[in-house]
């Protein structure tokens, strides 16, 4: 208990110097771990310490204070600085299975107990459907893990 009391004390005779020195130990930690955190706890802690030498606040104002500050940047933040999530025109781009969808293959291998193989390329890819025959022109309506989920095509080109 003796010690806990000793540490407060420093940080008491520190005064808003605590509150720097602290938002600098946050940022330079902000360096070192993932994510970006720490960096709005270390500003908000910088802003109160600079607001504690012009104006001269309780320990208890200026914890709250604290709070209020990082929150609302951790918000502000989180709001302007999150990934870019927009649309691309090119959602599956790194999808190979999604991006063969709508596409009309004939069966390499016949489809029995709903599993077979279709060559696309140069690679074999396993398909899941309805029992058909080799040679049979499938669609590709979809995926499923790494197989291609097909049907009769309709319309065979």
């Amino acid at each position: 208990m003796e010690n806990n009391s000793y540490i407060l004390g420093i940080v008491a005779d520190l005064g808003p110097w605590a509150w720097l020195i602290g938002g600098v130990i946050l940022l330079a930690l902000e360096l070192a771990l993932p994510g970006s955190f720490l960096m709005w706890l270390g500003l908000a802690a910088i802003i109160v310490g600079a607001a504690s030498f012009a104006i001269e606040v309780s320990w208890q104002v200026a914890w709250i204070s604290f709070a209020v500050l990082a929150i609302g940047l951790l918000l502000v933040g989180r709001h302007f600085f999150a990934p870019n999530r927009s649309q691309s025109d090119r959602p599956h781009l790194n999808e190979r299975g999604h991006a063969m969808i709508g596409r009309q293959m004939t069966l390499s291998e016949p489809i029995s107990d709903g599993q077979g193989r279709v060559k696309i390329g140069d690679t074999f890819w396993r398909v899941q459907g309805p029992d058909l025959a080799a040679g049979t022109r499938v669609e590709i309506s979809g995926t499923d893990g790494s197989a291609l989920i097909v049907s009769p095509a309709e319309n065979p080109a």
